[in-house]
């Protein structure tokens, strides 16, 4: 490779983390041809960019953009190195994952990823990188966190008015037994008339008032 070609090519690896925030560092070595291509594939259908480079290319690539940024990261840049962009964090992870597992194996091999800032270095990770929240993941929880009082007074609110509804509904049918009540009691409380005494009748005279003398 010419040193035109190696500048070339350290600009390409310079656009590309300039470009993605997260980025994967993983170890090939030891798949085939039909392999890497077969891995190739499942990235371009996931929208994450796969490139080849040399380690040393690598590495000055990122020392010309920030040294001390991606200082983390040099320590995994050695034997054959497959790097991964992507503007999801964990596909990667879950594109290596699934890989293994349809090959029955344990290549490639995580020896590092980048992910906004923080460095996650060594194969162990890899679980704990298919887990990691992705943006719109983070928003929705944050959206749904601050729905959720906001649903709890809604209901709170409607039920407590639903129960005065209610309430209304049961008081009025009882107002109106408890008036009728105290008219039942003061009509069954009224005395009946009495019946009117009739006048006893005057004796009849039997005799005619006795008769004065005659006067001789």
């Amino acid at each position: 490779m010419t040193k035109d070609q190696k500048n070339e090519v350290i600009e390409l690896l310079k656009e590309k983390f300039s470009q993605y925030n997260n980025f994967y560092v993983t170890d090939t070595e030891a798949l085939s041809v039909e392999q890497v291509s077969k891995l190739r594939r499942a990235c371009f259908s996931k929208n994450v960019e796969m490139k080849v480079a040399k380690n040393t290319l690598i590495k000055k690539a990122l020392e010309s953009l920030d040294g001390e940024k991606y200082s983390g990261m040099y320590d995994s840049l050695h034997q054959v190195t497959a790097l991964m962009f992507s503007e999801n964090p964990k596909e990667p992870a879950l594109i290596i994952s699934s890989f293994r597992k349809e090959n029955n194996g344990e290549r490639p091999v995580l020896k590092a990823a980048f992910i906004n800032g923080d460095v996650y270095m060594g194969d162990n990770q890899l679980k704990s990188l298919t887990q990691i929240k992705t943006k719109n993941e983070l928003i929705g929880e944050v959206i749904g966190l601050l729905q959720s009082p906001a649903k709890r007074v809604l209901a709170a609110l409607l039920h407590h008015h639903e129960k005065q509804a209610n309430g209304t509904a049961e008081a009025a049918p009882a107002a109106e037994a408890k008036t009728e009540a105290p008219a039942a009691e003061a009509k069954a409380e009224t005395p009946a008339e009495a019946p009117k005494a009739e006048a006893p009748e005057a004796p009849a005279a039997d005799a005619a008032a006795p008769e004065a003398p005659a006067a001789e």
